[in-house]
């Protein structure tokens, strides 16, 4: 390479150093903001994990220290001072309505405002459903009963199986024996029934003379080889 052309380079090399430079003089307020961007938002993100834990601790706290007290009217005194926001407030009222005996009238609103908060979560909802079902029993009118289950029992809801499982004893209440028997034998089958519903489903449908069903393969599952 010719003297000429090796100082040429050299000036192209400058150059380009002097704009790199220049550049970031320029610019370079910016990536130092993304740095700190990135490190204060992992900051962030480990002290709201933090803020969770403490909060959930506390909660977990309180509540035990309520649910010790032996008399029901000192528990739920208690549980109603425990301090509680978001989905902490539809599992305090789940626990407050835990012994109707000591004031079912209060228990019975204590579910109704939880179903009816949309605030809370679909699952919190629908059990705060099924528990002022238990808690009412027959002093809810069979067809309200119904109409509360129907709605319960829609394919993606929590409590879906649940929900048909207490229709099917409807069924029964009404004196609709064969109804029910075909109710419970296609719950039995469904794939989303736990093996502790299955098992007591099969203990009602002998009981009504009914037989069990052999269980469906589950989707997907290969057939066996015979």
């Amino acid at each position: 390479m010719s003297t000429p052309d090796s100082f040429v380079d050299e000036v192209t090399d400058a150059v380009r150093s002097d704009r790199l430079y220049a550049g970031f003089r320029k610019y370079g307020w910016i990536g130092a903001l993304i740095v700190v961007l990135i490190v204060g938002g992992a900051a962030f993100n480990e002290w709201q994990k933090a803020k969770a834990a403490a909060r959930a601790e506390n909660f977990g706290d309180a509540v035990s220290a309520a649910l010790e007290k032996t008399d029901p009217a000192e528990r739920l005194k208690a549980l109603d001072a425990v301090p509680a926001d978001k989905d902490q407030v539809a599992l305090l009222d789940l626990l407050k309505a835990a012994n109707p005996t000591a004031d079912k009238a209060a228990a019975l609103a204590a579910l109704d405002q939880l179903a009816a908060d949309k605030g809370q979560p679909q699952i919190y909802r629908d059990l705060a459903v099924l528990k002022r079902m238990a808690i009412a029993g027959k002093d809810m009118a069979l067809a309200d009963r119904r109409a509360a289950l129907q709605a319960l029992d829609v394919p993606g809801r929590p409590m879906r199986v649940l929900a048909e499982e207490q229709l099917a004893y409807l069924l029964i209440e009404e004196g609709k024996k064969d109804d029910a028997l075909k109710a419970l034998m296609e719950l039995v089958q469904d794939q989303e029934a736990p093996a502790g519903m299955r098992n007591r489903l099969a203990l009602v449908i002998t009981s009504l003379g009914g037989t069990v069903p052999a269980a469906k393969p589950a989707a997907g599952a290969a057939p066996s080889q015979g």
